[in-house]
């Protein structure tokens, strides 16, 4: 076992050397140059370390930063983790809304996984990654517009001001008086999501009145800065007596709570 780790030890750095060399040598790039290479390869070209969790899987997708009109292989791209498969709860949705709902929360889903996590995914990857095909995932896309929806793509993350995304939404319905049945029913997703996106939205407003900052409490709640500011924004709209009631008592059931008294996010 020592023999073939050191063997293996002395192929990696025989590979690595011969590497450089190249860089260097064939390419002339400057020690320095070629160091810096050498890292970024062995950051994105190695295995990761652990497996992803069941339901998750990795992709490459581009920064959502870039710019548009390039190739792929052309483009600033970043690795994030997919939850293709959430469990329970997208069973729930399947068997209570059928396959083309379950699609949809998925499509939407991973449109916000990819935004939080710095990239901006296309139709194509989209489809690719729910083994469906591209016009499928167009149609789905004019359905979910045509219900307000932003969906937050490649091609699309200049339309912030079009529409609400799946979560603003749904804290909207909740905070206008709708049940968590009438919420699952209207907009397909399955209640233990809608409890979780409403619990959160609770805190991120509880954080707000205790004058965090909106990076401080994307940071604290561990959510992207776009869904905390959009979230705020939902609390700022919505100033009637009924929404201002419903919220109050939740904010009231969070301060009470064994969790909210130890100060545990």
């Amino acid at each position: 076992m020592i023999q073939q780790d050191m063997q293996a030890r002395l192929t990696a750095k025989t590979s690595k050397e011969q590497f450089a060399y190249i860089l260097q040598h064939e390419f002339q790039f400057a020690p320095k140059i070629a160091e810096a290479i050498m890292t970024e390869a062995e950051a994105n070209l190695r295995p990761a370390a652990e497996p992803p969790p069941v339901g998750q899987r990795q992709v490459i997708l581009a920064q959502r930063d870039a710019g548009h009109g390039r190739a792929l292989s052309e483009t600033q791209t970043v690795r994030v983790k997919w939850t293709v498969d959430a469990g329970e709860a997208d069973r729930q949705v399947w068997q209570q809304h059928g396959a083309k709902a379950l699609r949809q929360v998925q499509v939407q889903r991973l449109l916000l996984e990819a935004v939080e996590q710095g990239a901006a995914a296309t139709q194509e990857d989209l489809a690719q990654a729910l083994n469906v095909s591209v016009r499928t995932i167009k149609r789905d896309f004019e359905e979910l517009a045509g219900q307000g929806l932003y969906l937050p793509s490649r091609g699309n993350l200049q339309g912030i001001g079009r529409g609400q995304t799946h979560k603003a939404q749904i804290i909207e319905r909740w905070l206008r008086g709708e049940t968590y049945d009438q919420i699952g029913m209207h907009t397909h997703h399955a209640i233990v999501s809608i409890q979780r996106y409403i619990r959160t939205f609770v805190r991120v407003v509880e954080l707000h009145q205790q004058e965090f900052s909106d990076s401080q409490i994307a940071m604290l709640l561990q959510l992207g800065l776009a869904l905390v500011q959009e979230y705020l924004a939902v609390y700022r709209h919505n100033h009637e007596p009924d929404c201002q009631r419903r919220l109050q008592e939740q904010l009231k059931r969070l301060s009470t709570s064994p969790v909210a008294k130890k100060g545990v996010l």
